[in-house]
Order: C-alpha cells, then structure tokens, then sequence
C-alpha cells in the first residue's frame, strides 16, 4: 500500500471532535539522549499537554515513512521521533488515526504535534503551527526499464502520444500537468494502479516521489527505473503543533537544527526509505 497524497489533500478540519477511531501506542524513550541524539536537550520541551509525556498524532498507513511492521510503529518519521524522545526525555506516545482527522485532532488538543510530512500551506497554517521542514520530498519520473537509455529528456514524454500518470488529486498529478501539457494525463486514485499503468504499458511514464519508486522496485523488482532525469521539484513536510504553540515549535526547531548538522537526517531518511540519496532540507533556522 503506498502512501496517499497527503500534501495535496488534507482535510483541514474544524473544531469538531475527531470521529474516526485512534489507537494509542505507548512507546517509552532511551534515557541515554547523548547517545541516541548527538547531545542531551538543555531542558524539557515546553508547552506539552503532560509534562514528561509526547503524544503524536500520526496516520501509519504510509510506509515506508511511516506505517505499522505488524503492531508497532516504524518507518523514518517514528524512528525520527524516537530520536526526540530520548532527546526530551519524555514518553512518545503515538496515536494512529485516519489522515483526514490529524489537523482537526490537533485543533482540539487530542495530541501535542502531528507527524505526518505536512505541506506548511497558507491555509493550514491559519490553524496549526508548523516546524522548519524535517522530510524532503523529490518529486522524479519513472519509466519503464526498457526505456533507462531511450527517455533521457523531459521533451521526448511531452508530446501527444504520451501517456503519463500520478496519484489523482496529488501535488504529483499538478506537476505533471504542468510539466506535460502536450501529454495525456491519466491519474487515478491508487498508487498501486498508477504505477501498474507504466508496468503494463498502458503509461508511458508517472511522477512519482522518488522513495515510493524504491519501495515499488523493492515490491516489484526489474519493472521500473528512474529516468535520468534531475527530479521535476523537492517538496518539504513539516511537523505541526497546536496553533500559537510557538514555544514547542521553536523547541522542535531546535532539535531538527541538531539532527540535521549532525547527519541523523540523512543517516535516517536513506535507511528507512531505502534511497542512495538525501535530497537535503532547506537550511535550519530555529
């Protein structure tokens, strides 16, 4: 199952109460925070719920950022996560629920942060706060593996008798739009169904995010490959805290300046993504 197009599509939600049903997973944290996370924090976060307690909303259906490996929690955003705990020294608490109710979740105070790679959009950001980014997202072109030496070009896949596909109503399927106007654009609402379409040859190409096109070759070995194409663009999500939480965002920014000079970042996002490459953060600011 890969991963939704959160970026695009989030619900923003209002102040109602979240109706789909979560799952609180308990994860208690390393108390070696120096080991585990470059140097122990000077002092505990603020702005927390409970003292000594991070509750994290998170929807783990998006592996292989995030996701369940039977019933507990993992992928790069938990293992990131586990990193703040021991940093913090508090108790990561997760709570696993649909997408669709994480802001609105936020909104009511159900958990202290969201991790789920948000876009900072203008309009979420009338109603959370959000963190510098902590995950990239480089948006690539897959093809065909009979095509690696063939497709070199942006040009030879813009024409009208090309074909390409991306998840519907994702920030994907808008750049291929814009990256393809002579093409046809054939998008569908599963990820799995987007990439079958070039598998089988009924798409000659999709944009894809390049880790899910690992995580598809590792699934599907020998199918497709990355055009040698530099990435059409590099996205960024965030972590979100309640609206006007401006200490614990700034705590957050903080830890995230830590973990990305000391190399976590890129350590994590190649072992839990399973890419050579770190398309890198924008530069910290705290």
């Amino acid at each position: 199952m890969f991963k939704l197009g959160r970026r695009a599509t989030a619900a923003l939600g209002g102040a109602a109460t979240v109706a789909v049903a979560a799952s609180a997973i308990g994860m208690t944290s390393g108390t070696a925070a120096a080991a585990t996370s470059g140097r122990a924090a000077a002092s505990p976060p603020p702005g927390l719920m409970t003292n000594g307690q991070l509750v994290v909303g998170m929807s783990l259906q998006f592996k292989p950022e995030m996701y369940l490996k039977g019933n507990t929690p993992a992928g790069y955003d938990v293992d990131l996560l586990h990193k703040l705990a021991a940093y913090a020294h508090v108790k990561l608490v997760i709570k696993n629920l649909g997408f669709n109710g994480l802001i609105p979740g936020l909104q009511t105070k159900k958990f202290d942060m969201v991790s789920v790679g948000l876009s900072p959009t203008p309009a979420r950001k009338k109603v959370v706060t959000f963190t510098n980014a902590y995950v990239p997202y480089a948006l690539i072109v897959g093809i065909p593996k009979a095509d690696a030496n063939k497709i070199t070009k942006l040009s030879q896949l813009n024409t009208p008798n090309s074909t390409i596909t991306a998840l519907l109503g994702s920030t994907d399927n808008a750049l291929a739009k814009t990256t393809f106007p002579k093409a046809k654009i054939n998008a569908l609402a599963d990820q799995n169904s987007d990439f079958s379409l070039v598998a089988t040859g009924r798409a000659n190409a999709i944009v894809v995010e390049d880790y899910l096109l690992a995580a598809y070759n590792k699934a599907y070995p020998g199918k497709l490959v990355q055009a040698k194409i530099k990435p059409l663009n590099v996205q960024y999500g965030s972590w979100a805290v309640q609206h006007g939480n401006t200490a614990l965002a700034k705590y957050l920014n903080t830890f995230l300046c830590t973990q990305e000079k000391n190399g976590t970042l890129a350590r994590l996002y190649k072992k839990d993504m399973g890419v050579k490459s770190f398309p890198g953060v924008p530069a910290c600011t705290k």
